[in-house]
C-alpha cells in the first residue's frame, strides 16, 4: 500500500467519476495496484483552464478490468472516502513546488510530473492535505515546509507516519467532512439558495442556507461538489422529502403531493430553474439528480 497522485481533468475523455471510479490504461496498473487500500490525491494539470491543482482526496478500494473496454482498468473508490479540498492547492505554491518528489537532484521538475499516476511520499501527502483542508492546528500537526530531509530518514519516518495517521483520521471524520462540504458548496453558490434565489445572512454573519447532498450520505452519497446544492431551510426540507426535485437541465420539479401548489410556485425563483455555480463541474451532476428523482421524489 502507498499514497498516490491521480491526474484527472474536469473535461476528461476517460470514464472517470472521481468519487466512484478512475479509468486508466494498463501501463499504470502496477502503480494503481500499489495504492489499493490507501489514499490518493487528485490533481488537475495547470494547462487546464481554471485548473484546480490538487483538489481532492479519496481511498482506493480495489482495481478491476473495465468491463466496457478490455484494454482499460478501473480503480474503484471506497464509498464515503472522497472529499473535495476546501482550498485547491497549486502545483507551484508560495513556497515552491509542493510535490517535492517530482524534482530531480538539481531541483528541477522531472518527467515524473507528467505521469498520470504516480506514487507520493509521506511528506508530500501531509503537506498537500494540510494546504487543501485548511490546516486546523489542533488536528493537523504542522509539517516541514522544506519537505526534504537533511538526513536521519530512519528516525523521522515514524513521526511522518503518525502525522499521516492523524490526517487520515481527520479526513475520515464526519464532523470535519460536513464542515468542509458546507464550506465548498456555499462558496460555489455564493451563499444563495438554489431554489429561492435568496441570500440571507443572520446577525452573526452566517448564511441562512445549508449544504445539502443530492444523494444523501446515508445512501453512499459522496462529499463531492457536484453532489451538493445550497438550500434554505424550507427548500432543504422539501428536497429531502421529495416534494421538489430537479431535472437534468435543473428545472425545478414540484411533486403532485404538495398541498399548496400556488405557495410553492411563488416560493421558487422566477426562472423556474435552480440557480447554479458559474463553473460547470460544480453544478449538480445528472448521475446524482437521477438518483434523487428515482429514490426521493414523490411524483
Amino acid at each position: 500500500m502507498g499514497f498516490g497522485v491521480f491526474i484527472h481533468r474536469s473535461d476528461s475523455i476517460y470514464n472517470d467519476r472521481p468519487a466512484e471510479q478512475y479509468q486508466f490504461p494498463s501501463q499504470y496498473l502496477r502503480r494503481v495496484e500499489a495504492c489499493v487500500g490507501d489514499w490518493i490525491i487528485y490533481y488537475e494539470p495547470s494547462k487546464v483552464e481554471e485548473s484546480r491543482g490538487y483538489f481532492a482526496v479519496a481511498k482506493v478500494q480495489q482495481v478491476i478490468p473495465d468491463p466496457a473496454k478490455p484494454d482499460m482498468y478501473l480503480a474503484l473508490i471506497e464509498p464515503g472516502t472522497y472529499l473535495d479540498f476546501a482550498n485547491p492547492v497549486s502545483f507551484n505554491g508560495a513556497n515552491g513546488i509542493v510535490e517535492k518528489s517530482v524534482l530531480n537532484e538539481e531541483g528541477r521538475i522531472s518527467d515524473r510530473a507528467q505521469s498520470a499516476v504516480r506514487p507520493i511520499g509521506l511528506s508530500d501527502f501531509n503537506r498537500i492535505i494540510d494546504l487543501g483542508l485548511g490546516s486546523n492546528e489542533s488536528l493537523l500537526p504542522r509539517v516541514d515546509e522544506i519537505g526534504t530531509s537533511l538526513g536521519f530518514q530512519d528516525e523521522q519516518a515514524p513521526f511522518e507516519l503518525e502525522q499521516s495517521r492523524d490526517r487520515v483520521s481527520y479526513i475520515a471524520s464526519r464532523i470535519v467532512r460536513d464542515r468542509i462540504f458546507r464550506r465548498i458548496v456555499l462558496r460555489a453558490y455564493d451563499e444563495r439558495c438554489a431554489i429561492t434565489g435568496l441570500k440571507l445572512i443572520n446577525g452573526g454573519g452566517r448564511a441562512e442556507v445549508s449544504a445539502a447532498h443530492v444523494r444523501p450520505v446515508e445512501a453512499n452519497g459522496p462529499d463531492i461538489i457536484n453532489n451538493g446544492i445550497a438550500l434554505s431551510g424550507t427548500a432543504h426540507w422539501m428536497f429531502d422529502r421529495g416534494l421538489i426535485s430537479l431535472s437534468d437541465d435543473l428545472e425545478i420539479m414540484i411533486s403532485r403531493q404538495v398541498n399548496d401548489l400556488d405557495s410553492v410556485q411563488g416560493f421558487i425563483n422566477k426562472t423556474g430553474r435552480a440557480l447554479t455555480p458559474s463553473r460547470h463541474f460544480e453544478r449538480p451532476h445528472p448521475h446524482f439528480l437521477q438518483w434523487h428523482r428515482e429514490h426521493c421524489y414523490k411524483q
